[in-house]
């Protein structure tokens, strides 16, 4: 990744805000950030995805590897 001049602490605080913002937008309607934009439950596709970018900047800045979530493994079944 190009240095961008994001550091550990920038990523984290990202996340946190986005947490913020899933957490508000699933208990209202909309939601505003700091930067003017206001999304709403329509845009938690949007949030969702901008949190999984900031999760990742954070576990490649920290060096730890992200742990995938709701991940199935396959197995065989045999019924007797």
């Amino acid at each position: 990744m190009a240095d961008l001049g994001i550091t550990l602490d920038i990523a984290a605080a990202r996340v946190g805000e986005y947490l913020k913002a899933e957490k508000d937008v699933l208990s209202a309607q909309a939601v505003g950030f700091a930067d003017g934009r206001e999304v709403t439950r329509a845009d938690l596709k949007e949030i969702r995805a901008g949190l999984v970018f900031w999760q990742a900047q954070v576990a490649s800045l920290g060096g730890v590897k992200p742990r995938p979530v709701g991940r199935v493994r396959r197995a065989t079944y045999r019924m007797r």
